[in-house]
């Protein structure tokens, strides 16, 4: 099922042989078709089951919004943290807003300019609010991907989030396995980095799916060598089901790891996932978020990656077509740049650069594939909530008739120009934030013991380092990933290094250093990598706190943990306090 890279752009594959006997039998929505004749001018609607508009008891839809310069920006060039170049302050001086009002109604007849609350909180179709979704596909194909290879581009469906987007392409493209009912031949697989996000294995589990981990590095998850993606797939054990024809990966940020994939590892995957015929889930919610200036830091202590292409900010990613903006250009751009063949399902959202309570994101992909996805949306969640469509493309795209007021300092609107500026200063902002974290942490993961030697002659100074942890400045996303350096520990050999680890995370929560962070456990896709390494980690992270109580938590993080290193016995921290550390966690509203 794979094909060299044309000279010209080719339709992407047919891939319906991976859908499921659902999604194979699913029809077009009678109800949903049928409201193309709505549209007609003039005519008398008596055929609909719509509640009257008149009815609805709002009158207008209404926000302060940011500006979208708000925040200051970091460079798209790599630079060496910290620098003067960077400003440290982490908000503008001169706070501005602006009103954001989504009218009744509008006067614009043209449904993809026609921002009102009598055609939001109205049944839709489930492609999505059109204003939002024209918009929305606008800037997915010219400036998100401009460079998409197979002929026609990708189509979008808007989402109510990642979350549901993952569950639909799951129902989409795999079938249930019963253990004990089906044969082991039929069973499913997907496969997934070795430490991942648990609430794609949480849907994918369920449903009877094999979960295959893929070993990762510094940058991502493994093309070749031991446990890499070639080895998994060359050597498939056909006893544990089919081999995977699914991948679910975040390659920006990867959650918790924070690796960034560059494109030449990307090249190496999909090829293999051409060969193998494997449906590529990128799910990437930090994409915006790459961090040029942890480049030199992040690589030194480990080796250069596979090519200077993995790192945000080192050219013109977008070539030959241009996105139209440098910060886009400067950013590793998404599978579906080298997606010749269409098998790759991008997950979008808004949760990161807007709120998590949107609950709105977006699907792109192949345009068959698509339509499928829209067949599911029809009888399942249909569009996402009127209210946040209408509000999202109001503050971006502005009135479109003299009632309604957009974001900006015009009130027409932020437009591209402002939604980019907007993401920048998203990104200028959690860079900062990631550069406090990883000083303090560089400056501290050692513990420096000092004492005196003597010999027969002479008596002297000693200074010993002990390593406590290490990690990597990430290239991108949320997230630090700490490795624990645990054999350094005087009770490495006196207990199992699973209640070390889980002694240091309690340590970490009590009063006097009062820090919660998420043991590597959490992420672990298989119990066997559960057993034999997530010990070894915690995941941080440094976006969701205030910004001034980033420096003082690292600072008790690095203090909590050297001070754990000075322990000689674990009875003050049983596991069976475990259960009331977490309630003391719940009673301070921090869990």
């Amino acid at each position: 099922m794979s094909r060299s890279e044309p000279l010209e752009p080719l339709e992407p594959l047919d891939l319906s042989h991976h859908y499921s006997h659902v999604t194979k039998n699913r029809g077009t929505s009678a109800v949903k078709d049928f409201y193309k004749y709505f549209s007609i001018p003039s005519i008398g609607n008596l055929a609909g089951g719509l509640p009257n508009n008149n009815y609805f008891p709002f009158d207008t839809l209404e926000g302060v919004a940011a500006l979208p310069d708000r925040f200051k920006p970091t460079p798209n060039k790599p630079v060496d943290p910290p620098s003067e170049s960077i400003p440290h302050a982490g908000v503008r001086g001169d706070l501005t807003s602006s009103r954001v009002i989504v009218p009744k109604t509008s006067e614009n007849a043209e449904p993809s300019r026609k921002i009102d609350l009598k055609s939001a909180l109205q049944y839709g179709t489930a492609q999505g609010y059109p204003p939002l979704y024209s918009y929305l596909r606008q800037f997915a194909r010219e400036n998100m991907h401009p460079n998409v290879p197979y002929a026609g581009g990708p189509e979008i469906i808007l989402t109510c989030g990642s979350t549901d987007g993952f569950a639909k392409t799951i129902e989409a493209l795999t079938n249930n396995w019963v253990e004990g009912e089906d044969p082991v031949e039929n069973r499913p697989g997907m496969i997934v980095e070795e430490f991942c996000y648990m609430n794609a294995v949480q849907t994918a589990r369920p449903r009877g799916l094999c979960i295959v981990p893929v070993t990762i590095d510094n940058e991502g998850m493994v093309a070749g060598g031991h446990g890499g993606l070639e080895e998994v797939l060359a050597g498939w054990d056909k006893s544990k089901g089919k081999r995977p024809h699914l991948m679910y990966t975040v390659t920006v940020g990867q959650n918790p790891t924070s690796g960034t994939l560059g494109v030449e590892r990307r090249r190496e995957i999909y090829a293999l996932c051409s060969r193998y015929d494997i449906i590529i889930v990128e799910d990437d919610p930090y994409w915006y978020l790459q961090y040029p200036s942890a480049y030199d830091v992040s690589t030194a202590p480990h080796g250069q990656p596979s090519s200077d292409r993995s790192r945000p900010g080192s050219g013109n990613f977008n070539s030959p077509r241009s996105s139209g903006y440098p910060f886009l250009d400067s950013l590793v751009p998404s599978y579906l740049s080298v997606d010749t063949d269409g098998r790759v399902v991008r997950l979008d959202t808004f949760s990161k650069t807007v709120a998590p309570g949107c609950r709105l994101g977006w699907i792109t992909t192949q345009p068959a594939l698509c339509e499928r996805l829209m067949r599911i949306t029809e009888s399942s969640t249909q569009q996402p909530s009127g209210f946040v469509q209408s509000m999202i493309a109001e503050m971006i795209m502005g009135p479109q008739n003299r009632n309604g007021r957009g974001g900006g300092r015009d009130d027409l609107g932020w437009k591209t120009d402002g939604w980019v500026r907007w993401l920048q200063g998203l990104r200028g902002n959690y860079e900062r934030r990631m550069q406090t974290m990883c000083t303090i942490f560089d400056d501290g993961k050692q513990l420096v013991k000092t004492g005196r030697r003597q010999s027969m002659s002479q008596e002297w100074s000693v200074v010993d380092t002990v390593p406590m942890y290490d990690f990597v400045w990430p290239l991108g996303g949320m997230f630090v990933w700490v490795k624990l350096n645990l054999e350094t520990h005087p009770l490495w050999k006196k207990t199992s290094h699973e209640k070390l680890s889980r002694g240091l995370w309690i340590h970490l929560t009590t009063p006097r250093y009062l820090v919660l962070v998420a043991p590597g456990a959490l992420f672990a896709p298989t119990e066997a990598i559960r057993v034999e390494k997530s010990f070894s980690y915690f995941r941080i992270c440094f976006a969701a706190v205030d910004e001034q109580d980033v420096a003082p938590m690292s600072h008790r993080f690095v203090e909590g943990v050297k001070s754990f290193w000075a322990k000689k016995r674990l009875d003050d921290l049983d596991e069976d306090k475990a259960e009331d550390v977490e309630q003391r966690l719940l009673a301070i509203q921090m869990c």
